[in-house]
């Protein structure tokens, strides 16, 4: 009888061990590892503010920085990233045509109005002849920046051009403004080298810039918050992934248009959902 009690307690203490092992093996296989690429402000800020809401879906949210709108697309498309967060549709399509690839998107989230910044003048009334103005060397962005600079009077842009002018298309420039392209990312920095520039709304805000100190801004009614709010952008075939459906689903959930309306109010970015 002592020999089957002996045998009896250790067969239950293995299926005890073996069950919590199993256990926990399971837990940590339901556990889904997702890596996003995005720029410092806001795009990063908002993917950590929802990495608690995806944590309870079991989706472990890994958020890799980039201060380029370059390499977040390369690394999207060769998967070292699952998806992306920084850019417009506009630049997507553009970047796929220049660069052979075919990445895609599922939502949008928020836009970002472009600024007209200054460390040296208040107003349009205070640009001189020969003023340097500095706008983004992308080709979306810069013929964004050269739009509004067209709708508040500084240049004539060629007829039917759009979101494809660049500078070569300025046909009146009464104030022989110097245009200045430059990488996005360096505008803010060099702005005490200019008169003035067309700074993308992230990157004023890193800069530390409200959208209530730009002389002129893209309006939240725009044709350009139409068409430039900045999306997830993924590669083709990933839309079914139920961590992509769920990392969507989120972004445009009310808890991020809430954090993007409080956190957000003084750079003039407004949730496009």
């Amino acid at each position: 009888m002592k020999k089957i009690l002996v045998i009896l307690l250790i067969s239950a203490v293995a299926v005890f061990a073996f069950g919590c092992g199993g256990g926990e093996g399971t837990a940590e296989e339901e556990t889904v590892k997702l890596v996003v690429g995005a720029t410092p402000v806001p795009h990063a800020k908002i993917l950590e503010f929802i990495k608690p809401i995806l944590e309870e879906q079991g989706i472990e949210l890994q958020i890799q920085e980039f201060t380029d709108y370059v390499q977040p697309n390369l690394a999207l498309s060769d998967g070292q990233l699952d998806a992306n967060y920084f850019q417009h549709l506009p630049y997507l399509e553009q970047f796929n045509k220049d660069n052979n690839t075919d990445l895609t998107y599922t939502v949008s989230v928020h836009f970002e109005p472009l600024g007209l910044y200054s460390q040296t003048i208040s107003s349009l009334d205070e640009i001189e002849d020969g003023a340097k103005i500095g706008v983004p060397n992308d080709p979306t962005n810069e013929a964004r920046a050269l739009l509004l600079l067209q709708d508040n009077g500084l240049l004539t842009l060629k007829e039917g051009v759009e979101l494809k002018a660049t500078k070569l298309d300025v046909v009146e420039n009464p104030k022989n403004i110097e245009i200045i392209e430059m990488e996005a990312a360096q505008l803010a920095t060099s702005l005490s080298d200019m008169t003035a520039a067309v700074i993308n709304g992230n990157y004023a805000l890193d800069a530390g810039l409200s959208i209530s100190e730009a002389i002129v801004s893209e309006g939240k009614e725009s044709i350009a918050a139409q068409t430039f709010g900045n999306i997830l952008a993924i590669r083709p075939g990933d839309e079914e992934r139920p961590e992509i459906q769920a990392l969507s689903d989120v972004l445009n959930s009310d808890e991020v248009r809430n954090f993007i309306e409080e956190q957000y109010a003084e750079s003039g970015f407004v949730p496009t959902f």
